[in-house]
């Protein structure tokens, strides 16, 4: 068995003060020597300075790349959100949302194709509310969805829980919805507010984009995930609109209402002859019918005879 001193040894530790006092202790011998030995060539060096200063930052952002590319912070948040979270509660999404609408007959609302997916919102600037009726009083809390419990880590009956949300349209019409906002950029957030995790707000952006991105195509090509999401990233212009958040989850849900739909074509309509009469009667000879739109859903023809040989080529011979 491993002690704790081998555990922390496997651990990288901070840098010390080291190198900087190396840095300066440098540059006192190097300015030192120039003064003395060539005094003259001291205003070269001033400049030499000041470059080495104005490439120092960029430096050493290229190095902290360098060193921490594979440890991207939005890559990993994106992995583990789906991976402990994503996989596990949307195959069972379904049922949970089939559950509820047994338990909760209410005809002012609506449940359309789109409604039955989880839509993660996901805003550029972080900043999430836990109480979507605070930020849009055209969003009220329903209810929550039966609870599904995993065994999880060690932990037996982990609960995952979702909240159902009604959404008012321009009309007043309530759709109901299961939303939610991504929850790792709360920690993308957090980590934005401390000084000693180097993470400022123009950083923090571009991390919620790079985990926009890379959550998205996990989920693309995840097959337990695969119709049962939708992500919403919103963006922070529009705060100034009181109903911004409500509008834009109505036009996502109408938006996949309009795709499902059109995946399934309409009926074959049989087209009306030209030469037809506009009274719609039939012709003298029979050959056209009324200009009745007619349709019918395509059918399988089987028949039960056993096939039956080619027959040989009959030669016809004239005298």
């Amino acid at each position: 068995m491993q002690s704790l001193k081998d555990h922390d040894a496997l651990i990288p530790q901070p840098r010390g003060t080291l190198p900087k006092v190396c840095a300066a202790a440098l540059a006192a011998m190097t300015i030192g020597g120039t003064v003395i030995l060539s005094p003259e060539r001291l205003f070269g060096w001033v400049a030499m300075v000041i470059l080495i200063l104005t490439l120092g930052p960029l430096l050493h952002g290229l190095c902290l790349l360098t060193r921490c590319g594979c440890m991207n912070v939005a890559h990993g948040l994106a992995w583990s959100f789906y991976l402990g979270y994503l996989r596990l509660v949307l195959p069972r999404l379904e049922g949970s949302i089939a559950a509820f609408r047994a338990t909760h007959q209410d005809n002012s609302s609506s449940w359309g194709r789109g409604s039955r997916k989880l839509l993660i919102l996901v805003p550029l600037n972080a900043n999430i509310s836990h109480k979507l009726e605070e930020e849009d009083d055209n969003i009220c809390f329903c209810d929550n969805l039966p609870n599904s419990e995993i065994d999880r880590a060690g932990v037996r009956g982990r609960v995952y829980k979702h909240s159902v949300y009604s959404v008012l349209d321009e009309h007043g019409k309530a759709h109901e919805c299961v939303v939610e906002y991504a929850t790792p950029l709360l920690t993308l957030y957090s980590m934005s507010q401390e000084s000693s995790a180097g993470f400022g707000e123009p950083e923090r952006r571009q991390q919620v984009l790079l985990f926009y991105r890379t959550l998205q195509d996990i989920l693309e090509h995840s097959l337990e995930c695969r119709n049962r999401y939708k992500l919403i990233l919103l963006n922070d212009e529009h705060e100034d609109d009181p109903h911004f958040l409500s509008k834009a989850i109505l036009r996502h849900l109408q938006q996949q209402e309009k795709e499902e739909f059109c995946l399934t074509p309409p009926p074959h309509q049989e087209m009306v002859h030209p030469l037809a009469s506009a009274s719609g009667a039939p012709a003298v000879n029979g050959d056209w019918h009324h200009p009745e739109q007619m349709s019918r859903e395509p059918t399988l023809m089987f028949s039960l005879e056993k096939p039956q040989p080619l027959r040989e080529p009959v030669e016809n011979t004239y005298q």
